[in-house]
């Protein structure tokens, strides 16, 4: 019997968070965040950090995508896209549930 994994989609309602085999840590000797997951290590840029610090399971990602958008100042249909379009990646990874 094989288990088929079913892809989390990720959209603006998504509310998405780490699993809990997963961490965001930061290495102030490197001055750099990781992802850390079983066997592997991701090295987020500045803009992912910001966004997987706010993935915490009950903010949705159009919440997220507007406090970056005001943060930022930038505007919120570019925002909201690239964020739908990193935590997609993520999840397809098993980074991020939503």
């Amino acid at each position: 019997m094989s288990l088929q994994r079913t892809r989390t989609i990720i959209d603006a309602a998504s509310k998405p968070g780490l699993p809990a085999h997963i961490k965001l840590r930061h290495d102030p000797g490197r001055g750099r965040w990781h992802v850390l997951a079983p066997e592997r290590v991701f090295e987020p840029d500045e803009i992912a950090v910001e966004i997987l610090k706010r993935c915490d399971g009950a903010t949705s990602v159009e919440s997220i995508a507007e406090m970056l958008a005001k943060e930022y100042n930038a505007p919120l249909a570019d925002i909201l896209a690239d964020t739908i379009s990193m935590l997609q990646e993520l999840a397809d990874k098993g980074v991020v549930k939503a």
